[in-house]
């Protein structure tokens, strides 16, 4: 992009180093099953980038914000600002917690299969008879260590507490519930139930700060109120036309990924526009 600066490129973010401050760039690209796809989905960074762009300025909670107007950057090299509009945000640079702050309101995914075995979640134990998609009697923080590639795993909040320390890990879980709990009652005022979220924090001269992306529908899992019940997985509004296609496709998750139709990348980028509508209650114009 022609950008001076060091480059780490994620699996569908770039990250430029420019000193005590980072520009973060979304790409179109998408991963599911630890591969990023040959295919990638129109407008899915511009999303995610004015996602996070309104919970920052919405949630009354410090966070690495600085701009997401290109023109306002500053940057240096001969750059195409055209490729960088509406999906780059300049941030605060910090020194990350190593520790994925996920919180759960409702039972779904790896949880649901660990309640199924021992009736717990990540060790906290819950109440008898629960099924698929109920929503707990409380949300519940469940700490994970975060992996440069493949799965993150799950870990105990005894086990981030030796991490981090026990002042750092009880801040983190109280912010982190406090953070979820707000979005959550915007989110559902707009008919969509965010079932459970990670946040990723960082500290900056000493202070702790939310950081990365905020309650997307890369980092959350988004379901319609209209279409939920107890019992079933909810249809959402993040990868699940991708997921769903490639499950069926043959594909044997150790190779190469396929291309995805044509369908399916429309129907998965007008997911992702969908959310951001309903939630912001803003257009989506591109």
């Amino acid at each position: 992009m022609g950008l001076n600066y060091p480059v780490r490129q994620g699996k569908v973010r770039d990250v430029y180093d420019l000193g005590d401050q980072v520009l973060l760039v979304a790409s179109d690209r998408i991963s599911a099953f630890d591969y990023i796809l040959p295919s990638q989905i129109p407008d899915k960074g511009r999303v995610l980038t004015q996602m996070s762009q309104f919970w920052f300025e919405t949630l009354e909670v410090p966070n690495h914000l600085i701009t997401t107007d290109v023109a306002q950057m500053n940057l240096t090299g001969d750059v195409d600002f055209s490729q960088l509009e509406g999906r780059s945000t300049l941030a605060r640079k910090t020194e990350v917690v190593p520790i994925e702050c996920v919180v759960r309101g409702y039972l779904a995914g790896s949880g649901w299969k660990e309640y199924q075995q021992s009736q717990t979640v990540c060790g906290i134990s819950l109440p008898a008879g629960l099924k698929q998609a109920s929503r707990l009697p409380e949300p519940i923080f469940t700490p994970a260590t975060k992996a440069e590639s493949g799965h993150d795993e799950n870990i105990s909040f005894e086990r981030m507490v030796e991490i981090v320390g026990p002042q750092m890990a009880a801040l983190l879980r109280e912010r982190s519930l406090a953070v979820y709990q707000a979005g959550a009652e915007r989110a559902l005022e707009h008919g969509i139930i965010i079932a459970d979220t990670k946040f990723e924090w960082g500290v900056v001269e000493g202070e702790v700060i939310l950081i990365d992306e905020v309650l997307t529908p890369d980092s959350s899992r988004f379901w319609p109120q209209d279409q939920y019940a107890e019992g079933m997985s909810p249809p959402s509004f993040d990868k699940q036309f991708v997921r769903d296609w490639l499950e069926q496709s043959g594909w044997d998750k150790n190779s190469q990924p396929p291309i995805l139709p044509d369908e399916i990348v429309e129907k998965t980028r007008g997911k992702y526009i969908e959310a951001y509508e309903r939630i912001t209650g803003r257009t989506f114009a591109w």
